[in-house]
């Protein structure tokens, strides 16, 4: 008998590690020295975590050899709570807080227990494509709204509007966004939160860049404007303080839990089956969020992050026929290429191309359902040396490609 994948991967992608990828992972058995901006991936990139909170996790080692409570830590829990009544999202205690092996676990878990077959959530495009990925394998649609370039990539008001349906379960907020770096501000939040009341939508906030911010923006919690719906904002210690590997995240339910209760009851059920999250991670929690640096000097002039941020702008900006809206937040930047001097039909293949050119590897636009070819994202975790070189072989790659 031949053993075939579920139908319910049909419509299941996650193209930030797809094919291109697997390509770039066979060139580097071969020899060739592949300059990875497809991920979001600070430790490969010399960023290293606050020693203080690797202390604090080596420290409780010995305490960490157990089970915790399905939900985690108390002490994790009570420091989520503290961060974010700090950003202005009322009504949370301990029991609303749901650690987990990293924020991915998180959304997995929350659209399990929300959604029936047929089932639609509101997602942005482009998005992170864990989201449209997750709301297809839980038997749910994945209906996009357009974000707006031209509207430093704020998520299209109207659009969201027309496409809200009898089956429009939820209204997902990527912010910062990932894969744009746009930062919504209270117009754009409140636009979207008026939207969901008006048709008594939840509000699932991914708010994993929140102290990743450039030039003075100011962050909002979705969840700090809407005290009356039901909210599910989620965070985590992956980016900011640099400890993907720990795999610590979180998610934070606020607002009338009267209007919550069996859906509760889900999550509960789900944390309790997965027993809990690594416990040592939970350890760095409560050493993270009590000592609340994050991303600190790195986002500022001069430091790190803002640095290799500004020279890619500046060098895609001077391509020709490339544009790109000056990110505000997270380690992304999204260019355009102007169809009209590249055209461009399929920009996998043009990813794979400039791979095999060049050595290079990106995520195309279309991986983060974006419905048009004429974009890609850049990490820009490497150094500004990397960068530079980067962004010049795009530059070479692109004076004599075309697409066949």
């Amino acid at each position: 008998m031949e053993f075939s994948q579920s139908d319910k991967l049909a419509d299941v992608c996650y193209d930030v590690r797809g094919p291109v990828l697997d390509e770039a992972t066979r060139l580097e058995a071969a020899g060739a020295r592949i300059l990875k901006l497809n991920i979001g991936n600070p430790a490969p990139f010399g960023f290293s975590a606050p020693p203080e909170v690797l202390q604090a996790v080596m420290a409780h080692l010995a305490d960490a050899q157990g089970y915790s409570d399905s939900k985690g830590l108390i002490a994790a829990r009570e420091a989520v709570v503290r961060y974010h009544l700090r950003k202005g999202i009322g009504g949370i205690n301990p029991d609303s807080v749901y650690l987990g092996n990293g924020v991915s676990e998180m959304i997995m878990m929350s659209l399990q227990a929300l959604l029936n077959n047929g089932d639609e959530v509101l997602v942005p495009a482009p998005d992170y494509p864990l989201w449209t990925a997750v709301a297809s394998l839980c038997g749910g649609r994945p209906v996009h709204y357009l974000c707006d370039e031209s509207a430093d990539w704020a998520p299209d008001l109207a659009d969201i509007a027309r496409k809200v349906t009898p089956r429009t379960r939820a209204i997902v907020v990527i912010n910062p966004n990932n894969p744009t770096g746009a930062v919504y501000d209270r117009a754009t939040l409140e636009g979207i939160i008026e939207i969901a009341r008006r048709h008594e939508l939840m509000l699932l906030s991914d708010e994993i860049y929140d102290r990743i911010l450039y030039d003075d923006v100011e962050h909002l919690s979705t969840a700090s404007l809407a005290p009356d719906l039901v909210c599910m904002t989620f965070n985590g210690l992956s980016k900011a303080y640099r400890l993907a590997g720990f795999r610590a995240g979180w998610m934070v339910l606020s607002g009338p839990r009267e209007r919550a209760t069996s859906y509760i009851e889900g999550l509960n059920i789900l944390a309790n089956m997965r027993l809990c999250a690594n416990v040592p991670g939970q350890y760095a929690v409560v050493a993270a969020l009590t000592e609340d640096g994050g991303a600190g000097d790195l986002v500022l002039p001069g430091g790190r992050l803002r640095e290799q941020r500004d020279t890619v702008i500046r060098l895609l900006s001077a391509i020709p026929g490339v544009t790109c809206v000056p990110p505000r937040g997270a380690l992304y930047a999204f260019p355009r290429l102007d169809p009209d001097v590249y055209p461009i039909d399929d920009d996998e293949q043009f990813v794979f191309d400039l791979l095999a050119a060049e050595n290079i590897l990106l995520v195309q636009g279309s991986g983060f359902n974006w419905p048009r070819p004429d974009h890609v994202r850049i990490v820009t975790l490497p150094s500004v040396a990397d960068l530079t070189d980067a962004v010049g072989r795009i530059d070479r790659f692109l004076a004599y490609y075309k697409q066949r």
